[in-house]
């Protein structure tokens, strides 16, 4: 039986519907999928200027016919009641609604009309199908978080159970918890996994000091699907060693559903399926491929609300392999917040401590997670979690490390953690700013 093909007709998702509209835009040659982007991109920004007050207010006094001249939507655009932002030709009760996460710093609620989510979910099952994962049929591992409210808690484990996944919280990944989730993997014929970066390689890391391959505990597993923060390199080969697995990267956002997957020969494929992705740079002018620029989505469908031109805000480039019809993401290198003030007047990208705890910290000391806050221009507070606190020469070993990647005279105050505090969504976000 397809359960979560059924699931989502049920709700009045149109699956048929855009199955058909995929299968005819795969079959679509060089010329003619130029010909259907420009159609859709003409026709979504016509619908939302005759149908949409808050667009068409957004787009006043703008030559529209010109795509370089139209609007980029940030989330402070969409920090209004969504009924303030709905096209006229829908209601709060037509349409599917959803909230992002608000791991960037700027939540909002959102919506999609039934055909556009139709469109992001077909064009999930496809991308899976690459690696023989039939959402219908596979079990999923579900490495999430989830509202803790009686309500919501319960709305999400029915849906858990309609598209036949079984979620692990990501709000406690201490050895216990992670040793309850092994259990259940000994005990379930899971066929894949998928979740939160940060979670899933904290469940590697546990099954590497146990000396644990989840391959032979959980024969049934083909693939494992990394998603929602960004996953490094030996943060993979840890994942392929100890789960002995294909480890594939995922790239999405609520609002907009599936933005990017890695295919068999590990590129990045765009979804060019029901997105545009332009890559900008502060004056909202294209950049050449190759070059890092702010991400920026329009999602060709969603006729409830506007998505034209969307800052996402996160930074990343193309591929110079990249063409029209199959963009290919080279980078994503974080969001735009995610940015560190200096002193000296210099700019890092907060991933930056990603590298200073990966080369010091976490190998002498066996630190499990870590959160960077900067609170001061010259200061970090560096939470962490491990077996035992950062002695005396491991903490000068981290602050030479800073003095490398960034620049000398930084302060940095450790503290020793039973626990992170994660975002409400079960994130881990590793740097954050008060500045």
């Amino acid at each position: 039986m397809k359960r979560f093909e059924w699931s989502l007709r049920l709700k009045g998702f149109p699956v048929k519907e855009a199955k058909k509209t995929q299968a005819i835009i795969d079959e679509f040659d060089t010329t003619d999928y130029g010909n259907y982007l420009s159609k859709q991109l003409q026709s979504i920004v016509a619908f939302h200027l005759k149908h949409t007050p808050f667009y068409s207010t957004l787009c006043q006094d703008i030559n529209t016919s010109n795509w370089a001249e139209i609007p980029v939507i940030t989330k402070g655009n969409l920090q209004q009641p969504l009924a303030n932002r709905l096209s006229d030709k829908y209601t709060i009760k037509t349409v599917h609604k959803h909230k992002t996460s608000g791991s960037s710093g700027t939540p909002f609620e959102f919506a999609k009309d039934n055909f556009a989510h139709a469109m992001t979910w077909v064009t999930f099952m496809q991308r899976y199908s690459w690696f023989n994962i039939d959402l219908n049929t596979f079990k999923q591992a579900r490495f999430y978080g989830i509202p803790l409210d009686t309500k919501s808690y319960y709305k999400e484990r029915l849906k858990d159970w309609l598209g036949n996944r079984y979620r692990f919280s990501v709000f406690d990944l201490s050895d216990v918890a992670l040793n309850k989730i092994l259990q259940k993997f000994k005990r379930t014929k899971f066929d894949y996994i998928n979740g939160y970066t940060s979670a899933i390689v904290q469940f590697a890391k546990f099954l590497e000091r146990k000396n644990i391959i989840l391959k032979e505990v959980c024969p049934t597993l083909k693939v494992c699907i990394v998603t929602s923060e960004m996953l490094f390199d030996d943060d993979k080969k840890l994942l392929e060693k100890q789960f002995n697995i294909t480890v594939v990267n995922e790239y999405g956002a609520a609002e907009l559903g599936l933005i990017a997957f890695q295919d068999q020969q590990d590129q990045w494929l765009v979804n060019s399926n029901h997105l545009y992705v332009e890559i900008l740079d502060d004056n909202n002018q294209p950049v050449p491929y190759g070059t890092t620029g702010k991400i920026v989505i329009t999602d060709l469908y969603n006729r409830a609300h506007p998505f034209i031109r969307y800052e996402l805000g996160d930074l990343g480039s193309l591929s110079d392999k990249s063409t029209l019809q199959h963009p290919i993401l080279e980078s994503l290198t974080g969001r735009t917040s995610d940015f560190i003030s200096l002193p000296s007047g210099k700019i890092a990208a907060g991933l930056t401590f990603y590298y200073v705890t990966k080369t010091v910290i976490d190998k002498e000391a066996n630190v499990k997670e870590f959160i960077v806050e900067q609170t001061e221009i010259d200061t970090f507070k560096i939470d962490y979690v491990a077996n035992e606190a950062l002695n005396s020469s491991q903490q000068k070993a981290v602050q030479t490390a800073v003095d490398k990647y960034l620049e000398p005279n930084l302060n940095l105050v450790f503290e020793h953690k039973a626990i992170l505090e994660r975002e409400i969504s079960g994130k881990l976000k590793q740097f954050r700013s008060e500045l």
